[in-house]
């Protein structure tokens, strides 16, 4: 073998050697990012997050903003879950809003003309979200920062860089060996 192959076969070895430490590794956090990525793509379909409501009464006078976050705060109150509130989703043009708590995966949508609680689910999706993005380990030790969402996202992106790139010269150096050997003969 010439110097030439040589040391395209020994480029070859490392990045396989590179894909594998890689690979090995990152096997569960890539497959978690790939399912938890499938589900939310799919997350409609699957019925993964609760339907928006349709308000019954349309009036031609909205609750105002403040009226909307007492109501949801008495509503969390009467159910008996945390009233601290993520955030409400004010949607006018349905007469809806849709408010996320803090400290749960429970929404619930209320009629703005009205003021009536439409519908109190559990928000599937979300929690696939935090999965996804890794903000579900700051959730559950109860973190405020995004730390361990920011390194998680950003080993696993970069191993999947890393691996697309070794993986690309995996398939390419071979075929230049074979290529090398071809031109000899």
């Amino acid at each position: 073998m010439n110097l030439k192959t040589r040391k395209l076969a020994q480029r070859a070895r490392l990045y396989r050697r590179l894909h594998k430490y890689i690979a090995i590794p990152m096997v569960l956090f890539m497959f978690l990012l790939g399912v938890s990525g499938l589900l939310l793509t799919w997350k409609s379909e699957l019925q993964l997050k609760p339907s928006s409501q349709i308000t019954t009464e349309p009036s031609s006078q909205l609750m105002s903003l403040q009226d909307i976050h007492d109501t949801a705060i008495h509503f969390a109150d009467s159910l008996h879950i945390s009233s601290e509130i993520s955030r409400i989703d004010y949607r006018p043009q349905k007469g809806i809003a849709k408010i996320r708590f803090e400290t749960h995966f429970t929404e619930i949508q209320i009629d703005c003309y009205s003021g009536k609680l439409l519908s109190s689910n559990q928000r599937n999706d979300h929690i696939i979200e935090m999965l996804h993005d890794g903000s579900i380990v700051d959730y559950l030790i109860g973190s405020s920062s995004e730390n361990t969402k920011l390194i998680y996202s950003s080993i696993t992106a970069l191993s999947l860089i890393l691996l697309s790139f070794s993986g690309f010269w995996m398939w390419l150096k071979p075929k230049q060996i074979k290529r090398r050997k071809l031109k000899k003969h």
